[in-house]
Parts: structure tokens; sequence; C-alpha cells
């Protein structure tokens, strides 16, 4: 996916000579742009009657990130190519930026222009667009995109200060005006003709001049109360600065590029006329309820209300199985409940307002709750949390909420928060609104009780029991999904599965181990894994090879479980392959570098390996039956006669050594059902 940003036209009330001579003041360096920390040029070329300039920097940059992505992506600086294009005889900047660091991974384009006023001579007009596409991070490419458009459009304003700054310094220098390129050079500049009558004595200034009085309704202008009338003629997207403050207040960057972008679309498919596409968000109150999954195991609910009216939500997320629940319901079902709450709340909301002031005779209240506030209790937060496809499903649950409800949480409060928070803090906090980050209240321990905790915003006599106070909490108990409910095999209800691309599965039988190559290009590259036993128990086990194994090739796979044949056919379907042939022997052909982990059924295993050599490693998972509790004859028959299986659904991993450092697959090789994984919290970072 593409972002895209769009600026709309911002008015400089100023000569175009004036604005180029400020811009050059921004070169090499800028001390009121920090991270432009410095440029070379690369090529200069002037026609020598100076009427075009073309200059190309390269550009040094120290990105305003946050210090987890920068160390994820393993730079401090990046550099990018800037060409300016300036035509002095029509009065125009053309700029074109691209990225030279790391454009691999991430593709910025920008484009820029400066051009005089089209119907004043003496104000020079400024637009920008940029596009940015990531094309990998880890996972998360759809919400970097978004954060870095967000950074880089907030820096936008900040262009047109630096313009009217060094502006201001040029006039105190006493300079007030630069003659234009048609002045200096005025035996090189042709009559304009009109149609085909002789041309006319007056020169191109003269001719801009007449323009000046102000007497033809402007495409540009912020006075008049009617949309830019030339300019939408044309079918262009363009709208000034000054009328969209002037007509909607002012916005941010990000919203007036999407107000630039909502009146492109509609100019170039409706013919400026808005289609009835909307849709009705508010509808899932009547047409969606909760499915039985969630009622049971979604650990969230109604709760009274606070101090000031709000209602109350709490969300015991530390005790939620959301692994079980996104493999259970997915991304999908729980984004639709997620909305169906916020929906709920909206009309909370309107209750609430209603209760504290009754209607006045027009039929409007006189106060207005439009929040709520939200308890997140995160007793019992772990490693199982910061599963990676989890948190991708709750960024996106993040950003589908900042888009769609803005305003509508009053406060969050944050109760009993772990020591392995920080690790999830640091990764979704980047991509949380500044304004509503600002709004989360975080305790640790016991912090929330007493003066200064939660009796600040709840009243004592609804504080939850489970947070010590005396008020029963009507939400589902929770606890770990079951097994069964997994939705592992192609469609179910005709939906396909978010996860189908990450997961998996395979039967690993009695005597057959499933066993998968990962090839590390380069030494201390990190392995890592996540796999659940759906059914019976396994052991996982990872070996390096002393040879390298190469493409494995399906005729030199034993495969059992499900033919050939039906294996090309779906890839999906359950099947397990061996690569550690009968010949090899190990610690000569090959080594074992983790010794062998227990998964009993219902459990799961996540865990990471740092790759000490390249080559190939075998990842393995072996049928792990329990001992026979009789030795009688029947019981040796029916082992004998049916093959046991374990059903294993897997998800895995390679990461270069410099994205893993502080990741949040950083975790040692640990284990647990979920009611029991907090004993390895303590330990399981490295």
């Amino acid at each position: 996916m593409v972002q895209q940003y769009q600026s709309p036209v911002r008015v400089y009330k100023h000569p175009f000579e004036m604005v180029m001579a400020a811009y050059e003041k921004r070169f090499p360096t800028c001390d009121m742009i920090p991270v432009f920390v410095g440029c070379e040029i690369l090529s200069d070329v002037e026609n020598p009657d100076k009427s075009t300039h073309v200059v190309e920097r390269r550009c040094k940059l120290n990105i305003d990130a946050p210090r987890f992505l920068k160390r994820m992506v393993g730079f401090d600086y990046i550099y990018f190519v800037q060409k300016n294009a300036l035509n002095r005889k029509e009065r125009s900047l053309k700029i074109s930026a691209y990225n030279e660091s790391f454009s691999s991974r991430v593709i910025v384009n920008e484009t820029c222009q400066y051009t005089v006023h089209p119907d004043n001579p003496k104000w020079t007009c400024f637009e920008q667009s940029a596009t940015m596409e990531i094309k990998s991070f880890f996972g998360f490419e759809s919400s970097v995109e978004k954060l870095a458009m967000k950074q880089y459009a907030a820096n936008i304003k900040k262009g047109k200060e630096i313009i009217e700054y060094y502006l201001n310094e040029i006039q105190t220098e006493g300079v007030t005006y630069i003659p234009t390129w048609a002045e200096e050079n005025p035996h090189l500049v042709k009559s304009p003709t009109v149609g085909n009558s002789s041309a006319s004595s007056n020169t191109l200034q003269e001719d801009l001049t007449e323009l000046n009085d102000g007497s033809r309704c402007s495409s540009f202008s912020s006075v008049c109360d009617e949309p830019p009338c030339d300019r939408n003629k044309k079918g262009t997207a363009n709208l000034e600065e000054e009328y969209i403050e002037h007509n909607l207040g002012v916005l941010q960057p990000l919203e007036e590029s999407k107000l630039i972008q909502l009146r492109k679309w509609l100019a170039d498919t409706h013919n400026g006329k808005v289609g009835y596409m909307v849709i009705k968000v508010d509808k899932i109150l009547t047409n969606w309820s909760p499915p039985p999954l969630f009622e049971e195991y979604y650990i969230g609910g109604w709760h009274y209300h606070a101090t000031d009216s709000r209602p109350i939500y709490v969300l015991r997320l530390g005790q939620m199985d959301t692994k079980g629940l996104l493999k259970a319901a997915g991304e999908e079902q729980i984004l639709k409940h997620v909305l169906y709450i916020m929906e709920q709340g909206l009309l909370k909301c309107r209750e609430a307002s209603v209760q504290k002031n009754k209607p006045m005779s027009n039929g409007v209240v006189d106060c207005h709750i439009s929040s709520w506030t939200c308890i997140v209790d995160l007793e019992g937060l772990n490693m199982r949390h910061l599963w990676r496809p989890g948190v991708q499903a709750l960024l996106r649950i993040i950003e589908v909420i900042e888009a769609n409800y803005p305003e509508t949480m009053s406060r969050l409060l944050i109760v009993r928060s772990p020591r392995v928070f920080p690790v999830l803090w640091t990764l979704i906090s980047p991509f949380i609104d500044e304004k509503t980050s600002s709004k989360f209240m975080m305790y640790t321990g016991t912090d929330y009780m007493g003066a200064g905790g939660l009796v600040d915003y709840i009243p004592q006599e609804f504080i939850p029991e489970f947070l010590g106070g005396p008020c029963k909490c009507e939400i589902p108990d929770g606890g770990p999904v079951p097994k069964s409910l997994y939705k592992t095999d192609g469609k179910k209800d005709g939906v396909a599965l978010w996860e189908d691309t990450i997961y998996k599965s395979t039967n690993v039988l009695k005597g057959a181990p499933h066993e998968v190559v990962v090839e590390v290009p380069e030494r201390d590259g990190v392995i890592t894994w996540d796999f659940d036993s759906l059914k019976g128990d396994v052991i996982f086990t990872l070996f390096h090879s002393n040879s390298q194994l190469g493409p494995i090739q399906e005729d030199t796979v034993q495969c059992t479980g499900i033919s050939n044949s039906t294996s090309a056919s779906n890839p999906q379907a359950p099947f397990n392959t061996q690569v550690i042939g009968k010949h090899m022997t190990l610690g000569k052909d090959y080594t074992l570098v983790e010794s062998g982990i227990v998964c009993r059924e219902g459990e799961s295993v996540q865990g990471s390996h740092i790759a000490r050599k390249a080559g190939s490693y075998v990842m393995q998972w072996k049928f792990h039956g329990n001992p026979p509790q009789s030795t009688s004859v029947q019981d040796v028959l029916y082992q004998v006669t049916h093959n046991p299986k374990s059903k294993v659904i897997y998800y895995h991993e390679l990461l270069p050594s410099e994205n893993f450092r502080g990741s949040m697959s950083s975790l040692e090789s640990c284990q647990s059902a979920f009611s029991a994984l907090s004993h390895v919290t303590g330990s399981s970072l490295t």
C-alpha cells in the first residue's frame, strides 16, 4: 500500500524572486530544520542567459523516528537526492526528490513547485505532493507508512514559516525588490500574441500587472465564498490553504491532504458530485450481534459511570486469551466486535446526557456527553500477548478507531501493568495519536488504590471488586479459548481466514516427524517460531545441518499423511515432510542447537534462536506419546493397527540480527498453557 500526501496551495504574499532568494538561504544547512544535517552539490548547470538553473543535491537527514524503528531498520541518517529546476523566465521552480538510502525497503518520492499566483503577479504559490511505500518492514508496513507520513506531514507547515522567516531577514537587510528575469533581459523577451493578431507592445511584466487590480474572480481566492471556480472547471484538485481555513477552520496537514485527495477523486470520477457510498456503521447495533465466542471469552463490558457521569468500559486484557480469540474468530470478527462496542459507547453517551440533564423544551440537552472512560486491567499480561500477528491486529484496530471515532475516549486508566508492558507500549505508542496518548493514565502495582488513583475518576462504590472495590463487575470470566474452536483449515462460514498466509498446519505421525528447513544466509540471523499443539503432544527440536541442504525437492522429501498429488493441488492441506534422512548421523551430518521442547496438547510454544553459523537449519516436530498404561496384548495390538498422530499449527520467521534486538520477537524459548504463562514472563526477554 502506498501512502500519499497532497498539500493545498500555500500562498506567499511576496514576489517569486524574493521567495527564491529566501529559499536559497536554506542551503547548505538550516538551523530551523534540525533534521536537515547538510548537503553536497552533485551537479550545477546554468544557461548562459541565466534563464534556467538546474542544481542536484545529495541531502543528509537525521529522520525524526522512534528509536525502536531506527534500531529495527539499522540507521541514524538517510540520504535524499534533490533536483531543483529553476526557470527564471517562466518564474517557476520545480523540485523533485527521492530517497537514496534503503531504497530496497522504502520508496519516497516528492514533488514540489513554486509558481506565480495566477491572479496576482506579486504573490507566489507553493504546492507539494509525496508518496511513500514501505516494501518490507516485518509485517508492519501499513502502520509504519502511516506513521512516517504523519511525521512528514507535520513538518509541512514548518516549511512555510521558514520561508517567511528568511523573507523577513532579507527585508531587514534592505532588500525589498528583486528584478524579474524579463526586466533584466528586455531584449530577449518576445511580445505575447493573442490569436492571429499582431504582437502587442506590452512586455510580459506589463501584461501581468494588468491582472493585479483583482477585478476578476480568482481561482484561488480565499475571500470568495464559492469554491475556486476556474480550477474546478479544469478538473484539478487545487485548493488554497487560506480558503480551507476560511471555510473549515484550521486543519491538520493530513486532514488537508485528505480533503485535496477527496476533491480530486470527485473531480475525476463524479464530475464534482458526491456519490452516495457512505457505509452506515451504526447499523451494526441492529444488524450484528456478538457470537457466543465473544460473550464467553471477550473479557470486557460496560460498568456504571465515572465521576463526571461518563460511561465506563472495563477490559481485562491481561486475562484475555487474545491469541485464542484471533485464531478462533479471525481479525475481521474481532474488529467488527470492537466497532460494535464503539457504537454502544456512543449510544450510552447519549443516554448519559439525557440522564444528567433533562431535555429542554426544544428537545436539546444542556449537558452533552460524547466520550467515555475505559479501565484496562493488565494483570496477567505476558509474552503471549506480544504474539506478532496479535500486535498487528491491535495496530489495525487502533488505526480504525482513530480514523472513525476521534475524541470518543475521555481517558484510559491502565492498572496493574506488569514488567512486560513497556515492551508492548514501545511497539504501539508510535502509532497512537499524540492527543489520544495524552489521555492515558498508567498505574503499576497497587498505585491505583487510594488518593491519586481510580477514586479521582471513578466513584468509590463503582470500583470493581477485582480491583479491591465493592462493586461486582458483570463481565465474562474468560479463560483459554478451546483449541477445538480454532479455524485452521481453509475457509469457515465462507470467509477466508486472515491467518491462512501466516500459519500452516500438519499432522505429526508416530515415527514420521514433520521437518521444515530454514536457510540462514549469514550468521547471527534469528530464527523465531510460534506453534500450538491442537491434538496430542509433540517434541520440538532445532538442528543445524553441516552441509547445505539448499532448495528442498519434492522427490527428495519423504511425505506422509497425504499423497503428493493432493499436496500439490492444495498447499494448505496438512501433511508432514522429513528432511533428515536415515543415512544422516547426529553429530556428523547435523548437530543439535535447541534441545527438545515438549509441547502438550492445548499448549503453545514461542521461541527464538540466534544462528551463530550460516547455513541450513531444520525445525522438527516429533510425536510424543504417553507410555501405555497397560502392556496387555490388546493395547499393543491397538497401537500397531492405529497409527497415533498429533496436529500442529505453526509459524516461523527469519529476522536479521540488527532488526531482532529489542523487538517483540526477542524472547527465549518458552511454553505453557494460557493459564500458566506468568511464570516465564520475567525471564523471557533477551
